[in-house]
Parts: C-alpha cells; structure tokens; sequence
C-alpha cells in the first residue's frame, strides 16, 4: 500500500484521511473474502497501520471483534477461538497452521489484506451522515458484542469481557469532550494497540480528525525521536515507560529535544506514584496527566492541564462514589493528608460492558448500577478521584491496611515502592517492603527514611531493594513474579526468620 503513513525505520504517521481510504479498502476485500456483518473475528498482531486499518474497516463492517495480544501462545488463542466461535483470523504473518482443523476459522494474513487492491468495480460504501469522511460506525454502534476483550487476569484467570458499540464509542465522545483533543493533534500511543487503552487511542485519534504516530514502541529511545520529528502532541504511556524514558534522559538530555509541541503527557493502565510525578515535571517541565478506566468500563477520568490533580474529575455522566472500611474493632481507615478517607472504588457508567463471555457464548450480565473496580482510592471535596491500586486489605495489629496505599504513601522516598503482604500468625501480616533503586542503596537506610514517613504500625517487617520491578504484558508490576524473586532470593525475609534486620 503507498500512502503518505510510509516513514524511515519502521514508523507511520496515517492521517484521518489515510485510515479512510485504506480502512474502506480492506473492508471490499474482507467483503470479496465473504466476511458478514455480525462475523466474530480475531485480531491478534503487532503495533502497526495495518493493524490500524483493519480495526476501523472491521468496525465499519459490523463485526465482534475479539482482540487478543500477538504475544499470546497458540495453545491460548485456540482456547479463545473455540469460547468466542470466531469465523475469521486475522495475524501477523502466514497461517502456521495453528488455525486449521475442523471448523476451524479462515485465516488472513494482516499485510497481505491490507494491501490487497481493490477491484475498481467495488463500489464504495455509502457514508454516513455521521461520519462524512466515509466510516460508518452506524451498525457497529448497535451491536452488543462489537468487542470482545480480555481483563489483565491480575486478580485471577482472564475474563472475556463483551463491549456494546454504543456504550464504546459514546465512551469515547465524552473522552474527547473532557480532553479537547483537536483534528492538528499528533498522538503518539506508546502502548499496545491489542489493550483497552491503546485500542481507545486510536479511535480518539480517528473521531478526533487527528494523524497517528505508530512507532517501534518498546524502544523507546526510537519512539520519542519519532515522536519530535513528526510533532508529536499527545503522549501516552504506562508509568513504567515514562520512568524508562526519565532514565534514558537523564544519560541523554537531548532525547527529549524537540518535545515543545506536546500538550498532553498522558499516562494510566497502572498507578501513579508520587516519586515519579514529582520527577517527570522536574526533568520535561510539565504535568503528567493520570488517568483512570479499565476494559469493563472504558474511561472514567482524567487530569487535564488545567486541572492536574490525581485522575482528574470524572467524565460528564458517570459517576463514582468511593465506600470507606473500618477494621474488625471498628477503627476507621486511612486518610489521605486533606482527611480524605481511602476506600473501595465504585462506577455507575451507561458506558459499562454487556457482560462476561461464558465458556457456552452465553454473557453473563453484570448484576446492579454499580460496578465495584476492586480498586482503591478516595475523592476530594472538590470531585477529584485518587486510585492507589487494587483493593487488598490486610489486618495487622488492630489495623485494616491497603499494601497499595502504603506504597503510595512510601514512594515519597523517592524512589517506586512495592509493598508485599505475607500471612503471619503473630503479626497478622508482615510487609515487606521493595524498593527500586537502581543505585542498589543500602536497605537499612531506606527503612529508615520509610519509617520517618509512616506512623508505627505502618513500619515494614523488611526492606529488599532491587535495580527494577519486574513487569508483565500491560506495563503494571508482576507481583507473581514479585513473590517468586523474594522467595527465591530473600527466603530467610520471605518465611519470616528475619525480623528488623535481625535472624530469628
């Protein structure tokens, strides 16, 4: 395909009008393949335009559309092709034969199908009074399970979660009112297009009339440099990507030259912490914007430029109240440093999923208004909306403790703070402490700074400090991997025959 998106070292920039022409023509050839409206197909490829194209053709075709990570072994994808009873794949490469068998779904290579001419005789479908520049969205917009996406599995086995269309992309609308996204915006996603963020982006890229910078996002030297020479004005990235784009800056300011024009440094998929924060306006000179949402809900909230604080105020017809515990002797829980207190996270959207997708392709509907996140945080007087992290409590001494907001509260460090909760008879649950420093700075000193910032009860069991937090697939910390590392490396720490410093 020769489109203006073509650019040096693996980047593209397809513009609206680039994902029109090249989206219309992979749906004639999906249409000439003897794809029908309604057909579930599977998405599974790297970060790319194609990737791009197909997604808006596939929309624009009425399909349910089933997206899953290209990094994800054959023996998963079979199992989501036989749950989902999807019709059509659609991957990188040549079918290897992972598909094949009886009933097995038909294959299209993504390269081959996008840049298969159309015959000149195919006529152009006719757009629609929505969307003038020729994507109708109109079909998709009413189907139920438009998107079939998959939950990170950080609390259990992965969940298939169906999307309505209507519910997506009015998502999506109230996004771009809250954000002011603009048609001379250049966004540069660093993130995977396969994710309920990334996926989002590229349609806020496409309704916002804006280009599209597709670049080699895990190196993220090459992405940035794109991002500079292209005119990049909307970043996003998880927070593990902006703390690897700080470290490369500080070995190389100049990385982050002609950056001037981005207006929006964006980030979410995982929280915040406050050391990071604090830095990434000391190095480049501007806020980075938090934002909050997951795959059953789409967008929540959003800081903005003008409002910088937390994850912002919620997006205009949703809203989130936040349902404060009390421990077991009825002490109240923490409070932020305003008085405000920590607790469960709860959103009442029009946006929401359909529901699960059963093993038998039944959904199952979620029950209520309200959807309980599982996450933690608490609101301002003011409507702000803070996510610490998941909502794990541990009872320890009398106290109800969230490990994440611990961890929130210790970052103040300097540095990202980790803290892991083990059972223990005598204490309830010890806390162990991980601090990434990739300076490897004594553990003794770090426990004693931590201590001055917590109240007593609050104190770690342990500190373990190691050059970096192992990560998984979406960029959040890998606490199963975390668990691993302690127990293999500290396992006098981790079975609780250290105690301050001291063997037991």
């Amino acid at each position: 395909m020769s489109l203006s998106t073509e650019v040096a070292d693996g980047v593209e920039v397809p513009t609206r009008s680039d994902m029109v022409t090249a989206s219309l023509g992979v749906a004639r050839e999906m249409e000439r393949q003897g794809f029908r409206p309604g057909d579930r197909v599977v998405l599974k490829a790297d970060n790319s335009a194609a990737y791009v194209f197909a997604l808006l053709a596939l929309a624009h075709l009425d399909a349910s559309l089933v997206l899953l990570d290209h990094r994800q072994t054959g023996a998963e994808t079979r199992t989501v092709i036989e749950q989902c009873r999807v019709r059509w794949v659609i991957g990188d490469g040549p079918d290897d034969g992972s598909f094949r068998g009886p009933g097995a779904p038909h294959f299209l290579a993504l390269e081959t199908l996008v840049a298969t001419p159309a015959p000149d005789s195919a006529p152009a479908p006719a757009p629609s009074s929505e969307a003038p520049a020729g994507l109708d969205f109109s079909r998709w917009q009413r189907r139920t399970d438009a998107l079939v996406a998959w939950s990170t599995g950080s609390t259990g086995k992965p969940k298939a979660i169906v999307k309505p269309g209507g519910g997506f992309l009015t998502n999506l609308h109230r996004t771009l009112a809250h954000m002011g996204y603009r048609d001379s915006d250049t966004f540069l996603p660093l993130l995977p297009f396969s994710h309920q963020y990334g996926l989002s982006l590229i349609f806020l890229a496409y309704l916002a009339g804006a280009s599209l910078l597709v670049s080699p996002f895990r190196r993220i030297d090459l992405a940035i440099r794109a991002g500079a020479a292209h005119g990049a004005t909307v970043v996003d990235a998880t927070p593990a990507t902006y703390r690897s784009l700080l470290n490369l800056a500080g070995r190389n300011p100049a990385l982050l030259d002609g950056l001037e024009g981005v207006r929006l440094w964006c980030t979410g998929g995982a929280p915040l912490d406050q050391a990071l924060t604090s830095r990434f306006r000391s190095v480049v000179g501007a806020p980075l914007l938090d934002g909050y949402g997951s795959t059953e809900l789409g967008n929540v909230s959003f800081a903005t430029p003008a409002r910088p604080l937390g994850c912002g105020r919620t997006l205009k017809g949703i809203e989130v109240r936040v349902a404060p515990q009390r421990s077991e002797e009825g002490a109240p829980g923490p409070r932020d440093a305003a008085g405000a207190e920590f607790g469960r996270i709860w959103v009442r959207s029009p946006d929401a999923m359909a529901g699960y997708l059963e093993p038998d392709g039944t959904i199952r509907r979620q029950a209520g208004e309200w959807y309980e996140t599982g996450d933690f945080g608490f609101l301002t007087d003011d409507g702000d909306l803070y996510v610490i992290g998941r909502a794990h409590a541990v009872h320890r001494m009398g106290h109800l403790l969230y490990p994440e907001a611990l961890a929130a509260k210790a970052s103040g460090c300097g540095r990202q703070v980790v803290v892991v909760p083990v059972d223990d008879e005598r204490w309830g649950s010890r806390l162990i402490f991980v601090v990434a420093d990739p300076e490897d700075g004594d553990p003794r000193l770090w426990r004693e700074l931590i201590c001055s910032m917590l109240p007593s009860y609050e104190h770690p069991n342990h500190v373990v400090v190691v050059p970096a937090l192992p990560l998984n697939r979406n960029g959040k910390t890998d606490t199963a991997r975390l668990q691993l590392l302690l127990r293999d490396d500290h396992p006098a720490i981790w079975s609780g025959r250290v105690q301050n410093g001291a063997v037991l």
